[in-house]
């Protein structure tokens, strides 16, 4: 579990094609502090560490199955490419975000962006089968970041990104067509699921 707080931004040092996709995440976490098998988010997937190195940058490993790479964004990442990381959450860490399981649901499109003072107001476009999870003033995950939704219109929807977000995750990068993971709110999913039975 996580809680779409990013605590790093990684970058892609190695893409290694094998049975499964291998990806070599360079970070400034303390990779003493790392377990093999650990989980760490990367754009919003939960990925397995399995190595980690120190040379030339602290790196972890992680495999990456043809299910993902086709259900996220994983495809479209290039060596260089910047990620949001974030470690699992531990009993007693601070819930600044909200409950995210690192399962993405589906990939949006940024469709439009506008700068409002100094904050960016971004538009995105949900999977059609995943719009009627998104609702004003809640919580969705995007690329890893916990969010709260400004304006739903059908499968569009809006973010406002403050100054402090775009500097300390990778959203400061981000242009129209941008392919995002997209992981709805736990709880608009159970709520969904008791009004099919209601």
């Amino acid at each position: 579990m996580f809680t779409g707080i990013v605590t790093d931004i990684g970058t892609v040092l190695e893409l290694e094609q094998r049975g499964d996709l291998r990806a070599r995440i360079g970070t400034g976490y303390d990779v003493a502090g790392i377990d093999i098998g650990a989980s760490i988010a990367c754009n919003g997937v939960c990925l397995t560490v399995v190595a980690l190195g120190r040379t030339p940058q602290n790196w972890f490993d992680v495999e990456i199955s043809a299910e993902t790479v086709g259900a996220t964004n994983v495809g479209g990442w290039s060596v260089g490419a910047r990620l949001n990381l974030e470690r699992a959450l531990k009993v007693g860490d601070e819930l600044g975000g909200h409950i995210v399981s690192g399962h993405v649901d589906g990939v949006a499109e940024v469709i439009a962006m506008r700068d409002e003072g100094d904050s960016t107001r971004v538009t995105f476009r949900a999977p059609q089968d995943l719009a009627r999870f998104i609702a004003p003033k809640g919580s969705v995950a995007l690329d890893g970041t916990s969010l709260t939704v400004n304006e739903v219109n059908g499968a569009d929807f809006g973010i406002n990104f403050i100054p402090h977000t775009k500097l300390a995750t990778t959203w400061g990068d981000t242009k129209v067509g941008d392919r995002i993971n997209l992981e709805i709110d736990t709880m608009a999913r159970y709520v969904a699921r008791l009004q099919e039975y209601a």
